[in-house]
């Protein structure tokens, strides 16, 4: 499916870096698609338009990934441009980023989008980022790779061949290399429409790929109708099977989160994760995060505006989300609380999160050493007053760090814990 690897000019990276110290928050999304129902609001609401370069000092959201030698692979999106960079000192120093693709002001950079990068174990980096290709918001996923450990890449060409939109792609490297790729596909809502009949929302489709990227298999549909702009949530159970949480939509226009279990067999059943209640139309660009944990466990936050619940919370379940604990707080009550993220190790989990007190954003933290039975007490990792992205976590060997990109700071890697 892809072409030849060719040569991309190199430009130059001028990224404020700090290892430790002051972070930063923002909820962005296109105004065209954000509605008045989502409630949850984070200052500043904007990226700063002040910043016109296309290298990190710039970034608007920025994903990071540990290749198999330790180096730290960072793919971020910048006034239209998707660059790559890689740093070997923990994100202290980047070489010169690569980059990707431009795409101005068609480029995906809403709340929930960002570039998804990996690395498989021969050094081989897969890239895919959505732009819009028409004034209706309707996107492409693009996909670029690399064969020679990021100093060049493959022409972006798109992931499907089907039409319609495409967005939110949310990928995972498996530990047999292989590549899992999930994403919101709106072609069954197309296809209604050209027959007259309205239908609400997208869809979650979901390929795989086993030589690096190369090639995919045949797109499936794990569930027929989901929220059209969240996140998925994506994480590997003790099996190497993928488990993907998402917004569903449930009879009557409910709108909650839900997990299902991709296996070589096919999309298990859907499981609700909770009963919140949530019935819009709207797209609240707030999608959930997931991590299974070495027995199985599988553990969820997110938000919700539902009649039963309102607000960021957390659950977990031990059959396979047959059933689900019932739904913790995460924050304190009346506290703007945002993008919870979650990571596990055997039976350690980690919960990060922002809060906004209406000056400054800050990421707090919470660790379970019993597979999620108890907590540790909420303690604040940083502060800022200026944009920030979403707060991720990732692993490299026994380490957990927080990756966070902000306006004033630059981008971060801060060590949170370890195995």
């Amino acid at each position: 499916m892809m072409k030849s690897i060719h040569s991309i000019s190199w430009r130059s990276l001028l990224p404020k870096v700090l290892i430790l110290g002051v972070v930063g928050v923002c909820l962005h999304a296109h105004a065209q698609v954000e509605h008045s129902s989502h409630a949850v609001k984070s200052a500043p609401t904007q990226v700063s338009n002040t910043c016109q370069g296309t290298g990190l000092e710039c970034a608007n959201a920025a994903t990071p990934f540990f290749t198999t030698d330790g180096k730290l692979l960072l793919a971020w999106t910048a006034n239209g441009l998707v660059s790559v960079a890689k740093s070997t000192d923990l994100g202290k120093s980047f070489a010169p980023a690569v980059s990707i693709a431009e795409h101005g002001k068609a480029l995906d950079t809403g709340s929930d989008a960002r570039p998804q990068i990996v690395s498989d174990s021969k050094g081989n980096i897969f890239l895919v980022y959505a732009f819009f290709k028409d004034s209706q918001w309707n996107a492409q996923i693009n996909t670029a790779r690399s064969s020679d450990g990021g100093s060049t890449f493959s022409p972006p060409q798109s992931l499907v061949q089907d039409g319609s939109s495409q967005r939110f792609p949310s990928m995972l490297l498996k530990s047999d290399d292989s590549i899992f790729i999930s994403w919101i596909d709106k072609r069954l809502v197309t296809a209604a429409k050209q027959k007259g009949t309205p239908r609400l929302g997208g869809s979650i489709a979901y390929s795989k790929s086993y030589d690096g990227g190369k090639t995919f298999q045949a797109e499936k549909f794990a569930n027929e109708s989901s929220c059209e702009c969240c996140r998925i949530g994506v994480s590997l159970d003790p099996k190497n099977q993928a488990v993907i949480a998402y917004r569903a939509i449930f009879p009557g226009g409910i709108r909650d989160q839900a997990t299902q279990l991709i296996t070589s067999k096919g999309a298990e059943p859907i499981r609700r994760v909770a009963d919140d209640n949530w019935k819009t139309d709207a797209c609240p660009h707030h999608g959930p995060s997931i991590a299974v944990s070495g027995s199985g466990k599988y553990h969820v936050a997110w938000f919700t505006q539902g009649t039963k619940r309102a607000g960021v919370f957390y659950a977990n379940s031990s059959n396979q989300g047959l059933s689900y604990s019932n739904p913790v707080r995460v924050g304190g009550e009346g506290a703007n609380v945002s993008r919870p993220y979650l990571l596990a190790i055997d039976r350690q989990v980690w919960l990060v999160w922002k809060e906004f007190d209406g000056t400054a954003s800050s990421v707090y933290l919470k660790h379970s050493q019993d597979d999620g039975v108890s907590w540790s007490e909420p303690r604040a990792l940083a502060k800022t007053t200026s944009y920030s992205d979403h707060p991720l976590l990732l692993r490299q060997d026994q380490n957990v760090y927080l990756s966070w990109l902000t306006r004033t700071d630059g981008y971060q890697l801060i060590k949170v814990g370890h195995k």
